[in-house]
């Protein structure tokens, strides 16, 4: 089994007044921006763990300098946190995610930028651990015991890996050569995870966005945006068709180089992208544990211990369309050059059948106004959502992380202050049921009490009573249940309140 043993989330607030380089020109207007948290450290200690970092922020602007475009500013923001952790030991391994849940820049002159931000830290130690159950019973001891169907996930594989993918693209003819990129963007979708003999298929889509400045003497503007599908293969001991694989992923480092294409023109484009993976794959195992024992010739003593396992309820996906009008407050829309979404990971909570989402869903558009003092603009807009996930059975106490990601955006102009934006949503999350279970741990085999056997007639006519069966009947009188069976002709287990049974002691 595999557990979270402690897990504790913290946001913090990170702020910096940022001077713009010397080979930087002034800001006259902003148009995107960008923020990633990087881990650098993690300290577990008793009960916290201390966590080092940086945030990564890069700015789009437009620069104040006559006949001027398009600017890059980029740099760090150094943060430690100590995070109260419950149960953490020196010696666990702590793993820790992390998301910008927001990033405000704001000018205060044409040389300093306000550059704010909101993180969210999770701190988690996850374990394997066994649990044992009895399943079959041996000894010289005549003895009754009873048997309980299970249907039960344990955890086959669990590892935490990194999946490389490099992908080449060169620019459509009808596109100017590269002088320098000013933006990029890349965004996955589709991304699916199948189990194979000894491996992980993956596969899905690589969404990939440019803006550049091409060759030539006034530097033309571009924007460049294709998709690539993609496939590869993880390998993964011990994995096999059938088995339920649980995948989280995030990207993680990534590179985009201009490369010479066959003409030697600066028309290649190079990516490398990393997804870090925690691979989770479980199997399904159906069982008889031993449930209960009584002794015929002696007396049997069971110690038991409650333990919570789990089962697979479902694995399931669903989709919601998020549709909003984006009004723009300052200047004119002239023509959308990008558009990019993205949704953190929703609140979730368990209703009737399902699993209910709610959250936002964060939209950027870049476009063009036609104004020679400021020809690009940035608006935002934060998109709310609230989705049911359909598991039929679910309950409150059942387990899943739902993953989101935005599927397909379209952003199209009404007019030239407003912007019509359609999404597509999609969730995925793997279920397990809760079960608990009584496990028998430890058995003592001891004499039989000859007081207790002495009060018990040696032949007896039993009636029925409610909520009787032929087990809780032979436990009391130490008489094995086939007998009972064969004593009364029965044949089935059914038993009617108000029947009268033979019994003999001692079967």
């Amino acid at each position: 089994m595999d557990r979270v043993r402690a897990e504790a989330v913290i946001q913090s607030a990170l702020e910096d007044d940022v001077n713009v380089p010397e080979n930087k020109p002034d800001v006259s207007t902003l148009n995107l921006e960008r923020g990633e948290v990087a881990v650098d450290e993690i300290r577990p200690g008793t009960d916290c763990v201390t966590v080092k970092g940086r945030l990564c922020y890069r700015v789009l602007y437009h620069t104040a300098e006559e006949g001027g475009g398009l600017a890059v500013l980029e740099g760090k923001m150094p943060f430690e946190e100590k995070i109260n952790l419950q149960g953490a030991t020196a010696a666990d391994t702590v793993t820790v995610e992390s998301e910008t849940e927001d990033l405000t820049v704001g000018i205060i002159n044409t040389r300093k930028l306000k550059i704010q931000s909101l993180i969210t830290l999770t701190a988690r130690v996850e374990e394997l651990y066994d649990e044992e159950a009895p399943i079959a019973l041996r000894g010289e001891e005549k003895a009754e015991y009873r048997q309980m169907p299970l249907e039960l996930a344990q955890i086959a594989i669990c590892k935490n890996d990194i999946f490389r993918l490099k992908e080449e693209m060169t620019l459509p003819s009808n596109y100017p050569n590269i002088f320098q990129i000013l933006w990029s963007n890349l965004s996955l979708g589709d991304v699916e995870f199948k189990a194979m003999e000894e491996k992980l298929a993956v596969s899905g889509d690589l969404h990939v966005f440019l803006l550049y400045e091409g060759e030539g003497e006034e530097h033309p503007v571009r924007s460049f945006e294709s998709t690539l599908p993609f496939s590869g293969e993880l390998e993964c001991h011990g994995c096999r068709e059938g088995m339920t694989p649980d995948i989280r992923y995030r990207m993680g480092q990534q590179e985009l180089t201009v490369r010479p294409d066959f003409d030697g023109e600066e028309r290649g484009i190079g990516l490398e992208l990393v997804l870090d993976i925690s691979v989770r794959v479980y199997e399904e195992e159906k069982l008889e544990i031993i449930s209960d024992i009584y002794g015929v010739s002696s007396e049997i003593s069971t110690v038991s211990h409650r333990a919570g396992l789990r089962r697979l309820l479902a694995r399931v996906t669903g989709k919601t369309k998020v549709t909003d009008r984006i009004h723009v407050s300052e200047g004119s829309v002239l023509q959308l050059l990008h558009s990019e979404g993205s949704v953190l990971p929703p609140q979730q909570s368990v209703v009737e059948n399902g699993i209910l989402l709610q959250g936002s869903m964060s939209v950027k558009v870049l476009y063009i106004t036609g104004e020679d003092d400021a020809p690009y603009g940035c608006t935002q807009a934060q998109i709310p959502y609230r989705y049911t996930l359909e598991v039929p059975d679910i309950a409150p106490e059942d387990l899943g992380k739902v993953h989101a990601e935005v599927e397909q955006l379209q952003v199209t102009m009404l007019d030239g202050e407003e912007m019509d934006v359609k999404a597509v949503l999609s969730f995925s999350t793997v279920v397990f049921q809760n079960i608990s279970v009584e496990l028998i741990g430890q058995v003592t085999v001891s004499e039989l009490d000859s007081g207790r056997m002495g009060s018990l007639p040696g032949m007896a006519a039993y009636v029925v009573k409610p909520g009787d069966n032929l087990w809780n009947i032979g436990k009391k009188y130490y008489v094995p249940v086939e007998t009972l069976r064969e004593l009364n002709s029965l044949d089935s287990d059914e038993l009617t309140p108000g029947q009268k049974l033979l019994v003999v002691k001692g079967g």
